[in-house]
């Protein structure tokens, strides 16, 4: 047999289930717009540019706009691309390079407008996301052996094929 005061929490679970149900759907639509967003962005900031694809342990050429006053002018800066992080809008990467005997690092947003290119050099053969251990290498001991296949080699033709 039924309680009267059964009725009343009944309805307030299905009042509960339906605002639950209300509240994901416009959460998802809000995450689809930030989406939408980002994915503008990215293709406004990266219009023009072509950013290869380049993983930890590539030699990258990093192409930065320096502004000195009025004037501004282009600055390369090469070396091992030591990891990524983040995604979308604001995915980073970090660049090292041994300057006058000294590691230098410097982590660029991908998709900066003060970039002005990213040339990829040299595929490197790692087996890290993460590089950090060559902040404590030197010499030889640094260095990293170049991949010829594996994901985003291009496959070089014979001679007499077509």
């Amino acid at each position: 047999m039924r309680k009267a005061s059964d009725e009343p929490q009944k309805v307030l679970y299905f009042l509960d289930k339906a605002k639950n149900r209300l509240n994901r759907a416009i959460g998802y639509e809000m995450t689809n717009i930030i989406e939408t967003l980002n994915k503008e962005e990215i293709a406004r900031v990266s219009a023009g540019k072509s950013i290869p694809n380049f993983s930890p342990g590539d030699t990258l050429r990093v192409n930065v706009k320096i502004k000195e006053g009025e004037r501004e002018r282009v600055q390369a800066y090469e070396g091992v691309c030591i990891g990524r992080s983040g995604g979308g809008l604001s995915a980073n990467f970090t660049v090292r390079k041994i300057s006058f005997g000294e590691g230098v690092e410097r982590v660029f947003p991908l998709y900066s407008p003060n970039l002005e290119s990213i040339q990829l050099v040299r595929k490197g053969r790692v087996r890290r996301a993460k590089l950090y251990y060559l902040r404590d290498r030197r010499g030889k001991s640094a260095r990293i052996s170049e991949r010829t296949t594996g994901h985003d080699i291009e496959v070089r033709k014979k001679k007499g094929e077509e």
